[in-house]
């Protein structure tokens, strides 16, 4: 069985909804990041980097949530939760979920953890500032190039789309209006009437 380290509130959303709508046999285990619990022996022993989600699979620990999806997608593609036969169009899906990572949350991540680019506290706290600029002209390229819609990559829903949403829910902690959005605010409404999220986001509150 597949078991998905989790906390609320976190990128690991996207793998959780992921296994739900694949089919998957999965179990969560909540890592609970008030008491620091991601910064115990016992979890940097699954992932030392101390960071959600982590999957252990029959074949050992995965991280990062782009690398995650992949894999549920190819582990599970009855699912048809990624172009599988399509080696430039699941490329494309990659290039989208990889630029979640790299830019989007760590755009997001200025606001909160500018301890991990800074010990200044002059310039974490210019980095927070220029949270809602940086993040708010992510959502404008997503909103004008990326989102083809109904879904991510069009009209086939994609491990895209579980990322996306969860990102997008954040929108207004970094203090953007997601009515700027449209095309993804409209996906996150359609995302949050879907029974898998509804299933994933009851499980995470527990």
């Amino acid at each position: 069985m597949l078991k998905l380290f989790y906390s609320t509130g976190t990128c690991a959303l996207a793998s959780h909804i992921a296994l739900q709508e694949s089919g998957a046999d999965y179990q969560i285990v909540r890592v609970d990041f008030r008491s620091e619990e991601q910064r115990k022996p016992d979890y940097l022993a699954i992932n030392p980097k101390g960071r959600v989600p982590a999957l252990v699979t029959d074949r050992g620990i995965l991280t990062e949530t782009p690398a995650i999806l992949a894999f549920v997608a190819q582990s599970f593609p009855q699912a048809r939760l990624a172009p599988l036969d399509d080696p430039f169009a699941f490329a494309r899906a990659q290039a989208f979920n990889s630029y979640l990572c790299s830019t989007v949350h760590v755009a997001h991540a200025h606001r909160m953890r500018g301890y991990r680019w800074a010990d200044d506290a002059a310039a974490i706290a210019a980095m927070q500032k220029k949270v809602p600029q940086s993040v708010g002209e992510c959502y404008a390229l997503i909103e004008r190039e990326m989102l083809a819609g109904p879904w991510v990559m069009g009209e086939s829903y994609t491990i895209c789309d579980p990322y996306l949403f969860t990102l997008a829910q954040w929108m207004e902690g970094d203090s953007l209006d997601p009515a700027r959005f449209p095309k993804v605010l409209d996906h996150r409404r359609r995302m949050a009437e879907r029974p898998g999220v509804k299933k994933a986001l009851a499980d995470e509150r527990g």
